[in-house]
This record gives structure tokens, C-alpha cells and sequence, in this order.
């Protein structure tokens, strides 16, 4: 384990390369942080292996800035009662880093078994060694980027961890993700999960959530 894990307290230092691949240990520091957040452990020291300007982007979010991505890393624990790595390998040394993800969540309250099998890339700015941009293409697709506007005033929903459930349930039972309704749940994706998942102020706090 590199220093730079161990003061970030990365967890996953066990990091797996196809053949032929490697990777440097920032490339390795960042893997690892990448790792941790999908396994539902988040820290305030992780997220700045972050630009506070990244983006990160699923079918059900395209999160842009550090206001809306640290929410939805720490909200993860908040929607799943189980989250279970079953695989990962990196493809990829470059830059964008390629990650062979699978996944086992369990959604709280409903009791709803997913396993998602992902193609994660992580952008990297070679200067600052920071995260620019990470990528989690569910079955190896993600929705166009193009938005539609929608007022959240008028649809924000207390509800909505339970719609957010049924956006996994509705992605792997429906042929339509990939239109402006669900670029719609995107971007209110987005901008809701801040108001609802508390990101801790401090490392006394961060400590306190026990994640």
C-alpha cells in the first residue's frame, strides 16, 4: 500500500489488471477511491482525489460539481441495505482508466436484488492527479447527455429515495431509458439528492456516520 492510500484510508488497495495492463500509483490511488465510493464508503478525504468541478454520470444521474457528486456517493448507504462488490478488473491503464465493475445492491424498504454489470471510466487531469470525470456505463451504456428542462420546485417529491428505488427497478425492466423523460429523472436526479443526503462538514462528522 502506497502512502498516499493510506493517508486517503482507501480500502481497496487490492486492485486487479488484466493482462498486459498496469498502472502507477496514482493511477492505483485512484482506483481505489473509485472502488471504496461504489462499495458505499465514502470519506471526505477520498472526495478530494476529486476536482471540484467533476462530473460524475450513470443512467439515473449526471451529477456536475462537487455540490452534487459528494451527496450521491454518501447516498448510496442511504438507499441500499447491501452492496456487494462481486468483481472488478482494470482494462485500462490510460487515460481515461477502464474498469470492469460488477455489483450486487440490495434498495432498502423494498427489498429489490439488482446486479449491475459496469464499464467505468475514470478521467484524470495528469497535472493536478485529480478526478475529473467518472463515467458508470450500466451493461456498457449511458443515456444521451442532451437534458431537458424541468423545475424542480415542481417536481421534487418528498418520496423520493422510493422513486429513486423504482428508477433502478424501471432501468432494468424498460427498453426506453434512453429518452428526454429519462433525461429528465437525470438532471432532477441530480439536484435532489443534495437537498435530501447530508455531506459531512468536517472529518468529525465524516467519522461519525460510521460509513
Amino acid at each position: 500500500m502506497s502512502t498516499a492510500q493510506q493517508d486517503l484510508g482507501i480500502e481497496n488497495t487490492n486492485i486487479r489488471t488484466a493482462s498486459g495492463v498496469s498502472l502507477d500509483d496514482q493511477q492505483k490511488t485512484l482506483v481505489g477511491v473509485v472502488l471504496d465510493l461504489f462499495a458505499g464508503r465514502p470519506s471526505l478525504k477520498k472526495l478530494q482525489t476529486w476536482d471540484d468541478e467533476g462530473t460524475f454520470e450513470d443512467p439515473i444521474t449526471k451529477a456536475v460539481g462537487r455540490k452534487q457528486f459528494e451527496p450521491q456517493w454518501y447516498g448510496l448507504a442511504t438507499a441500499f441495505s447491501e452492496i456487494e462488490r462481486l468483481h472488478h478488473e482494470v482494462t485500462d491503464g490510460g487515460n481515461p482508466i477502464g474498469l470492469d465493475l460488477k455489483t450486487r445492491y440490495v434498495v432498502k424498504g423494498i427489498g429489490k436484488e439488482q446486479t449491475i454489470d459496469s464499464k467505468v471510466l475514470i478521467y484524470f487531469d495528469k497535472v493536478t492527479g485529480k478526478i475529473t470525470k467518472v463515467e458508470d456505463k450500466w451493461d456498457g451504456k449511458l443515456p444521451d447527455s442532451s437534458f431537458q428542462n424541468v423545475s424542480i420546485e415542481q417536481l421534487f417529491n418528498p418520496w423520493w429515495w422510493f422513486h429513486y428505488a423504482e428508477g433502478w427497478v424501471w432501468y432494468t425492466w424498460s427498453l426506453t431509458w434512453d429518452t428526454r423523460w429519462w433525461q429528465a429523472f437525470r438532471k432532477i436526479n441530480a439536484v435532489t439528492v443534495p437537498h435530501l443526503v447530508g455531506v459531512p462538514k468536517n472529518e468529525e462528522e465524516d467519522a461519525n456516520k460510521g460509513l
